[in-house]
């Protein structure tokens, strides 16, 4: 008798005192699911008020997370993703322009990847990094321990696999090449999913960020996806919608693995956008003016909704005070209790009090604030071009013209002689702001030859530093003599002194032809024509050409030769490698490939 009382008791006990596994995960810091699209406007949800688009995952997330309304990123894409990563201006990390290899990541630069994988965090980033190819900027170099991503800014950029075209492509899996079956945005979800169910196995919290390359031109989307609106608008913003369409169905199916995961509830899941829409705004703009590259708020206000159960970040509210891309990572980590690294300054702000209660916004203890935000396809910024100083009233463009943007959100009224005030105040910000970052521009990030986190080294025509246009995808590449570029250089660290291998390619290795053969089209998918069915013209070389600082040399290209092998004995430091071919007319042809090993 006296057992079943003891029994009874400890029964009474245990189901009185909470389970410890429960307790601790019940304490366990959250997890985090950043998701970001690419050239995804604010008017590209049926949410938004899109009256052709159907966005029904992403509505349901909309309708259940903490939404900030005015909130602002780069008008394009590396810009909106240094800030992102860092929580810097990105003029301060020297990724300002989409290539002439002004979209590498300042290597000095703090991750939001390197932070989280320093606080115990596993990490990982799939889909578009588009902050550098090579050693010191990809992201395994920056924090992410898992990587599966493509190259450049998009599928079928001269820095990808070659003939990537969205469907059964190669990515790189950790840095090595992995040839897929399916379609970008599913396998981006598909390695994620696989990710987060390996880091509860381990136990361990885990940050995922998915930056799909969709819906960034060329539009390509499954037909499944894009046939109804392709009947409707034609294949440019049929597929346009179709690749969101397939994004909505992978949130969808994404917040339901973590449902039945049992992780939905201690998740913190973001989705927004890197600028504003491609091709959605003759459809709906949300009432605003401009798009993608633009200096209005069509190009830089875009979605961004938060959804935590566990820490109250749920219910439909929104949050109207002006935040930015630079507040995304001082918020992530005070949301997960991160301490910030030593002596590491952000020029954004962490925005718990607005997530977590309005009224701080409402009683006035919430600064009015005072961003920018600008375009600078240059090779170094230029005062001015493309900007606008925003406050949650106010948006200042180009130094000249004033909007009120709560009178007149669609941008149409200036007002500059009616507050000379307002543009004195927002133009001695700017000044100040300008003349604090542009010590910066001058520091510029070199690719590491040599070292040994990446030996050999591709350098592609993509990163080329030229004042002209660049080969900065596959299509231009393969029409080289029919669209001749100028030549660039690329900025190169020799990390250490020494015998180094060089070899020229006017293809890549993958596709093993003469640097003097034409390649025929490749094969097209749904959708608009992808650049690998441009035909891939013939190059008359003769002479190969190699110079790295003060060393120049030149090689015949033999006949049928795949590429010109160079060795050279080179100094460490920092300095410039141009690399090209010649004809017997003098005509010169980009070298777009160059591999350069240390034996």
């Amino acid at each position: 008798m006296m057992n079943k009382a003891l029994i009874l008791l400890a029964m009474l006990v245990a189901a009185a005192t909470p389970d410890a596994s429960a307790a601790a995960s019940s304490d366990a810091r959250p997890n985090v699911v950043l998701i970001m699209t690419d050239d995804q406007g604010y008017g590209d949800l049926s949410c938004h008020g899109n009256p052709v688009l159907k966005t029904p995952n992403l509505d349901r997330l909309y309708n259940e997370s903490v939404r900030l309304t005015d909130y602002h990123v780069a008008p394009t894409c590396t810009p909106t993703r240094a800030a992102l990563m860092t929580g810097h201006w990105s003029n301060r990390t020297g990724a300002w322009h989409t290539t002439l290899g002004r979209s590498l990541l300042r290597e000095d630069e703090i991750t939001l990847g390197q932070i989280f994988n320093e606080a115990g965090y596993a990490t990982a980033m799939f889909g578009k990094w588009h902050l550098g190819d090579n050693y010191p900027f990809r992201p395994e170099d920056r924090g992410f321990g898992e990587v599966m991503r493509h190259g450049g800014g998009t599928i079928g950029e001269t820095s990808d696999y070659w003939n990537n075209a969205y469907f059964d492509d190669t990515y790189f899996h950790n840095g090595k090449p992995e040839p897929v079956q399916g379609y970008c945005t599913d396998i981006w979800f598909d390695y994620a999913r696989r990710f987060i169910k390996a880091q509860k196995i381990a136990s361990k919290p885990f940050l995922a960020y998915i930056s799909t390359n969709a819906p960034h031109w060329p539009m390509h989307a499954p037909s499944g996806f894009a046939a109804s609106y392709e009947e409707k608008l034609g294949v440019y913003v049929g597929h346009f919608f179709g690749m969101i369409a397939n994004i909505d169905h992978n949130v969808g199916r994404l917040r339901e693995f973590l449902e039945d995961e049992g992780l939905a509830e201690n998740t913190i899941f973001i989705f927004t956008t890197d600028n504003g829409t491609k091709a959605g705004d003759k459809i709906f703009n949300a009432g605003m003016r401009g798009k993608k590259t633009s200096e209005y708020d069509g190009g830089h206000r875009v979605p961004f909704f938060i959804h935590w159960p566990a820490g109250g970040l749920v219910g439909g509210r929104d949050v109207e005070p002006i935040t930015a891309h630079v507040d995304v990572l001082p918020t992530l980590i005070d949301l997960c209790a991160i301490d910030t690294p030593k002596g590491l300054k952000f020029d954004g702000s962490s925005i718990r009090p607005l997530l977590d209660n309005m009224t701080e916004a409402e009683n006035g203890s919430w600064p009015n604030r005072i961003l920018v935000t600008d375009s600078q396809r240059f090779l170094k910024p230029v005062k001015w071009n493309k900007t606008a100083v925003m406050t949650s009233r106010w948006r200042l463009v180009n130094g000249e013209e004033l909007y009120d943007i709560k009178r007149d959100p669609g941008q149409k009224n200036n007002v500059a002689v009616l507050h000379p005030e307002v543009l004195t105040r927002l133009t001695a910000f700017y000044d100040n702001w300008w003349d604090e970052l542009k010590s910066t521009f001058k520091k510029v990030p070199a690719i590491c030859l040599g070292h040994k986190a990446e030996n050999p080294v591709v350098l592609t025509s993509h990163d080329w530093v030229t004042p002209g246009k660049v080969a900065w995808n596959q299509s231009l590449v393969r029409q080289a003599l029919e669209k001749p570029t100028k030549i660039g250089y690329w900025n190169v660290n020799v990390v250490e002194a020494g015998d180094y291998v060089i070899r020229l390619r006017r293809w890549p290795k993958e596709v093993d032809a003469p640097i003097t053969a034409a390649l025929p089209r490749g094969e097209y998918v749904p959708g608009e024509t992808p650049f690998r069915a441009s035909p891939g013209n013939a190059v008359a070389a003769t002479t190969a050409c190699v110079r790295i600082g003060e060393v120049t040399r030149e090689l015949p290209v033999k006949s049928n030769a795949k590429e010109v092998v160079f060795r050279m004995t080179l100094p460490s430091g920092k300095t410039r490698m141009t690399a090209f071919f010649t004809n017997q007319d003098g005509g010169t042809v980009g070298a777009f490939y160059a591999y350069v090993w240390k034996p």
